[in-house]
């Protein structure tokens, strides 16, 4: 295994890494001012397309796509320091570089499950930025952890489906530019149990489809998501092409689209602690307190080398996972995606939290990062898998090797 940057990613790293020192942080106050000024937690602040534009111009755009015919054609351990990189401002960066969940899992999965029209007409836009898409596949009445308990029902209809249920944490579903709904649920609930789900396009204008509220995450209303959604779907219908993949394929289209996912969340994690421990160590460089900077504390010195430590572990151990996801495959990967998506919140949440206790009450308050960056990262303790379900999974597989 080399992990060495190849001249590619070096050069696409420093690219990116000016993008975000000359544009993308000066606009992190610029995006907070125009969201309040705008008065709807869940308005598209303009300074976001201005970073679009300038992203793209600078040749940062799609990099997280593999197939060169949508993408930069980078591979996942080409990605992984650049996806780094952007979770550094993870509100602002992945969407300015159209790189943002839940897009980036939705075009991957209409790049490989979709058909050609469905590329055609929503595919092209997605990848040119000019819409948002949203991912609805958890539910409120149920425990969706195990996906097969999804009770939306998708009955097919003369030359139509017809949807009917309830969605929560809809990704996505909530910016004002989100044109396409990825719905996920039961054509079949008669037949095997991981054969019952389908997957289906919703255009968000559909009659029927009706918004209730916005989900926010720890008072946060989460934009580097495009916003959650609570939705109903009523009698929706919409044609039979809209299917994607064959009835019954849902939980497997699923599966295929949170191993990239997971991963990606990872990424942006290990970007994230980096962005905390540095504004730790420059805070516990400026802030004295009894006689001594922060600084020569022993217990703040302990937490600075401890966040350095977990955080080169979680790195090496995603790069390892990017790794065999290019060489074996995502399912030759299936135990260290589950493992990273184990240690990588975990950490993270762990250096923010230190970075937050060290910057006393600025730490929890809007005139630091921090606290947007923890609500974020303990949310991925939950989002596409929770904790215990990875390690009631890996353990099996584990065991499984000691017979």
């Amino acid at each position: 295994m080399d992990f060495a940057y190849d001249a590619r990613t070096e050069e696409l790293r420093e690219r990116l890494s000016a993008f975000l020192a000359e544009c993308v942080y000066p606009a992190e106050p610029v995006h907070a001012e125009q969201v309040a000024a705008a008065g709807d937690p869940w308005a598209r602040p303009p300074v976001l397309d201005e970073l679009k534009a300038e992203a793209r111009a600078r040749g940062l755009w799609n990099l997280f796509l593999p197939d060169p015919r949508y993408g930069a054609g980078l591979t996942n351990l080409q990605y992984a320091p650049l996806a780094e990189l952007t979770g550094r401002s993870p509100h602002l960066a992945p969407e300015a570089c159209n790189c943002a969940a839940p897009d980036t899992g939705n075009m991957e999965l209409l790049a490989e499950f979709g058909s050609e029209a469905q590329q055609d007409r929503w595919l092209k836009p997605l990848l040119d930025g000019e819409i948002r898409s949203a991912f609805c596949m958890t539910e409120p009445e149920v425990a969706s952890s195990d996906a097969t308990n999804i009770a939306t029902r998708i009955e097919r209809d003369g030359d139509a489906y017809v949807v009917n249920g309830r969605k929560w944490w809809s990704s996505g579903a909530m910016d004002p530019r989100c044109e396409i709904l990825i719905v996920m649920g039961k054509t079949d609930p008669g037949a095997q149990r991981h054969r019952q789900q389908s997957m289906i396009l919703v255009p968000r204008d559909t009659p029927g489809v009706t918004v209730r509220r916005g989900m926010t995450v720890f008072g946060y209303r989460d934009g580097a998501h495009g916003g959650h959604a609570e939705i109903d779907f009523t009698d929706v219908r919409v044609p039979a092409e809209n299917l994607v993949g064959a009835e019954g394929a849902g939980f497997a289209i699923a599966q295929a689209r949170l191993g990239p996912g997971r991963i990606h969340h990872c990424m942006r994690l290990i970007g994230m602690a980096e962005r905390a421990l540095e504004l730790m160590c420059r805070r516990a460089l400026e802030r004295v307190a009894f006689g001594r900077p922060l600084a020569e504390q022993g217990v703040v010195r302990e937490w600075i080398a401890e966040s350095r430590v977990r955080i080169e572990q979680a790195r090496l151990l995603v790069l390892k996972t990017a790794w065999l996801m290019d060489t074996v495959g995502n399912k030759g990967a299936h135990t260290e995606i589950q493992a990273i998506k184990i240690a990588t919140p975990a950490m993270a949440e762990w250096v923010i939290d230190k970075a937050i206790q060290v910057h006393g009450g600025a730490g929890v308050s809007q005139d630091t990062p921090l606290a947007a960056l923890w609500a974020q990262t303990r949310t991925l303790r939950l989002a596409d898998g929770p904790d215990e379900v990875h390690k009631s999974s890996l353990a099996k597989r584990e065991l499984r090797s000691h017979p």
